[in-house]
Parts: C-alpha cells; sequence; structure tokens
C-alpha cells in the first residue's frame, strides 16, 4: 500500500511537520530507517521536494529521531499517569486499566509504532540501537513503578519479566498484526477484535497483580449482544 494514503487521509487537517512525521513513521517501520528516502517521504506527503522537507528536519536521522520520541515520549507520559494515579491513593487495578486503555487508544491511532520500535531495536546500526534504548528506558522504569504500587503477588525478583511479557503481550500484537491476520484469517486491527484484545489484556493484568477486578469494571468491558 503506497504510503501517500496515510498522508491524504489527514492532510486537510492535520500540520504539515505531523503529516510527514506519520508518513515517515509507516515508511521506516515497513521497511527499516536505511530502506527509506528522505525524498520517498516527501513524495508520499505530498511535498514539492526534498527542501520541502528539509525546513521541518535537519536530516534523514533527525526525522527518524522526532518519530521515535513523537511515540515512545507520549506512552511514557501515559504510564507514568498510571503511577501517579497510584500514589495518590487511587485503586492500582483502576491505575493500571486507565493507562491500559489509553497505550492500546494511541497504539490504534499509531499501529505502526510497535514495528518501529522492533525495528529500531534490531536494527545494524548502533546509532539506531542506542537511541531507541535511550527512549526506552524511562518507559521500563514507569512500568516498573506501576508494578511496585499495585504490590503485586510476584517476586520482587520476576518483576523485570513481568514487565517484559507485559510489553509484548502489549506491543507485539500491533507489531505482529499483518502475521495474525495471515494465519487467523481476522482482522487484528478491526474494532471488535481491538475490544477483545483490550478485555484480554485487562485480565491478564488483573491476574499478574494478583487482585480481582471490580464488578463494574467487567460490566463495561463485557461485549454486548447485537
Amino acid at each position: 500500500m503506497k504510503m501517500r494514503n496515510v498522508a491524504l487521509r489527514t492532510a486537510e487537517t492535520r500540520p504539515t511537520r505531523d503529516l510527514i512525521l506519520d508518513v515517515a513513521e509507516a515508511c521506516f517501520a515497513e521497511r527499516g530507517f536505511a530502506a527509506v528516502s528522505v525524498r520517498e517521504i516527501a513524495a508520499d506527503v505530498g511535498l514539492k521536494n526534498q527542501a520541502s522537507l528539509y525546513h521541518h528536519f535537519r536530516n534523514k536521522r533527525a526525522l527518524y529521531e522526532a518519530v521515535l520520541a513523537r511515540g515512545v515520549e507520549a506512552l511514557v507520559e501515559m504510564v507514568a499517569g498510571s503511577v501517579v494515579q497510584g500514589a495518590d491513593g487511587g485503586n492500582a487495578i483502576d491505575a493500571v486499566e486507565t493507562s491500559l486503555d489509553r497505550v492500546v487508544d494511541y497504539l490504534v491511532e499509531h499501529p505502526h509504532l510497535p514495528r518501529l520500535i522492533q525495528r529500531a531495536g534490531i536494527d545494524d546500526t548502533r546509532y539506531l540501537r542506542t537511541a531507541v534504548t535511550h527512549l526506552l528506558r524511562p518507559l521500563y522504569a514507569h512500568g516498573m513503578d506501576v508494578l511496585a504500587h499495585a504490590r503485586t503477588p510476584v517476586e520482587s525478583e520476576a518483576l523485570p519479566q513481568v514487565a517484559a511479557g507485559l510489553y509484548h503481550l502489549i506491543f507485539a500484537y500491533f507489531a505482529d498484526a499483518k502475521l495474525l491476520e495471515a494465519v487467523t484469517q481476522v482482522d487484528p486491527l478491526s474494532p471488535a477484535a481491538i475490544t477483545r484484545q483490550r478485555r484480554f489484556l485487562k485480565s491478564v493484568v488483573a491476574y499478574v497483580l494478583g487482585v480481582k477486578r471490580t464488578a463494574r469494571v467487567a460490566r463495561l468491558d463485557r461485549p454486548t449482544r447485537n
């Protein structure tokens, strides 16, 4: 699919800088940093030439950094918010589920981000691995804080494995969406599938934290009959 479609869907309402980031995110996620040219991104956005893109970003590396930063920093803020809510006396599972909802909503809007992060983590360029690691460390730290405040029955030594497992449950679903669709013959990003995945994630998180979800929350998540 032409990445130009990403820009065309929102060209009338989004600032040019945001359109560039949207297209670049999709391109870098699909084929990696080295395989994507600035000329291609500029063309897919609908810019006249590369110079127009350089008005917003100094070079391809700066654009790549901006794409990663936009996605990861937004996620860090969402997870950090659940830490604050729990520390202020809020119910731990409610705080975590609120954060989880926000993260899933964001990934629905930016479905290429998990694959972009995945590619950056295994890229042959040491610089790219360093850049994504630097951005992801705060996300990991806040995630560990969430688990600590939740008073999970899991031993503290095992919390890194719990954090890694939850990360993969959330992000791999989006990163591997094409593979899942090919295997299951069901669009994993359809509204119905996202609703099921959201419900599954909340159940897993509640189990890991060793708490029962409130009847109110369970009723809200229960699928309605058509």
